[in-house]
């Protein structure tokens, strides 16, 4: 009977123990202004993603110089560019085509960083001395120089090389991060629990280290992927970004660099300023409440 009870206290605890979805939705629900981003950044990239369902991509692109920079209107709620093209339907394919840039970017970052932080910091001494000077070098580095050069001398530029060559470029501060607070949580005592029983390093930083520098992670995540986000549609506004003809957030902007354009045909490149502004946003603030859900989660394990 004893045994029974103690089954039922346990299943009572851990259904009254909210789940890591259900704490991030609690602190989504209590900031409205979490709330309002999350809702307003769904419906931009519900919109972006299906967008290729009902935009022609070939019709889209195609040029007509009798349509050259007409104000919206009806047919074309966005007016159009120097090309005839609707501004509207590159609106569109351009925040899909830059928020999976940045999504990809900051997810190929991120695991080289953790995994390089999470050495460095879970062994310490020279290990850690060694990998930290060459980080500190690479940092000296110009990044976005080298990322200019390489994509100038790259032959067949696609934009799968240029994902490799932002993310090789991007994960030196997220190892930096990772590797401070992995030398703190390598004298906690279960690390060195773990290492008396004999424990594999590869699961303690995996399975147990890791776990408890999730809510640095994701903050970390999440700004960067609005970073690389703004860092893509930069080099594409340089014209270092996607390859021609590939519709982006930047290649809208760069319009203007035209002191007409920037006065007189302004439903060519604000709209597009005004969303990476919204989307940065939205993505700050839904971060910073997935943050909080996070400590919460770890102050109740």
């Amino acid at each position: 009977m004893v045994a029974v009870d103690d089954k039922k206290v346990m299943k009572k605890v851990k259904k009254s123990y909210p789940s890591f979805i259900e704490t991030i939705w609690r602190e989504i629900r209590h900031d409205k202004t979490a709330l309002v981003s999350l809702i307003l950044l769904l419906i931009i990239l519900f919109l972006a993603y299906l967008s290729p369902f009902f935009i022609d991509m070939v019709q889209l692109m195609r040029i007509d110089f009798f349509k050259m920079y007409q104000p919206p209107s009806a047919i074309h709620w966005l007016g159009t560019d120097d090309g005839g093209r609707d501004v509207f339907g590159q609106l569109l394919i351009g925040t899909r085509n830059s928020f999976t840039i940045g999504i990809l970017v900051t997810l190929l970052s991120g695991c080289i960083g953790l995994a390089y932080g999470l050495i460095a910091g879970f062994y310490g001494g020279v290990v850690d001395s060694i990998m930290m000077r060459i980080v500190d070098f690479l940092m000296v580095l110009p990044s976005l120089m080298f990322i200019i050069v390489f994509v100038v001398v790259v032959p067949h530029y696609t934009v799968w090389s240029f994902i490799l060559m932002m993310s090789a470029f991007s994960w030196y501060g997220k190892a930096r991060l990772i590797r401070s607070k992995g030398l703190a949580e390598r004298e906690m005592d279960y690390i060195h629990a773990s290492k008396t029983f004999g424990t594999p390093s590869w699961k303690i930083m995996l399975f147990e280290m890791f776990p408890n520098l999730s809510s640095l992670v994701i903050v970390n995540m999440t700004l960067t992927l609005a970073g690389n986000i703004g860092l893509e549609t930069g080099l594409t506004f340089l014209g270092f970004g996607l390859p021609a003809g590939t519709p982006s957030l930047g290649t809208l902007i760069s319009y203007a660099k035209n002191p007409d354009i920037v006065q007189n045909k302004w439903w060519v490149w604000l709209p597009a300023a005004l969303l990476i502004l919204v989307m940065m946003l939205c993505i700050n603030y839904v971060g910073q409440a997935v943050k909080r859900a996070s400590d919460a989660r770890q102050r109740l394990a």
